[in-house]
């Protein structure tokens, strides 16, 4: 076996940046919010306020699809291995 002597090993210093990303409660506590906002249709069961003629109902859920693919986004940039 050989090893050539051009090929680069990752940083020490970006893999520690890159374990305290994915160590951070912050990112894992932003990924709980959507879990959290839907788990209890008590709270948003109703049809008052409308939006476009939507019942709060539909139209908070909708909102969560859409707030969930940013938040996912987010947090997908915040925990991917560095390329450099």
């Amino acid at each position: 076996m050989t090893t050539e002597p051009n090929s680069q090993k990752p940083s020490k210093q970006a893999n520690t940046a890159s374990q305290a990303n994915k160590k951070s409660p912050a990112i894992w506590t932003l990924l709980a919010v959507p879990y959290l906002a839907l788990c209890f249709p008590q709270i948003y069961a109703r049809a008052t306020p409308t939006l476009l003629g939507f019942p709060f109902f539909y139209w908070y859920q909708f909102l969560w699809v859409i707030l969930t693919s940013i938040i996912l986004g987010v947090a997908y940039l915040r925990l991917k291995e560095p390329t450099d």
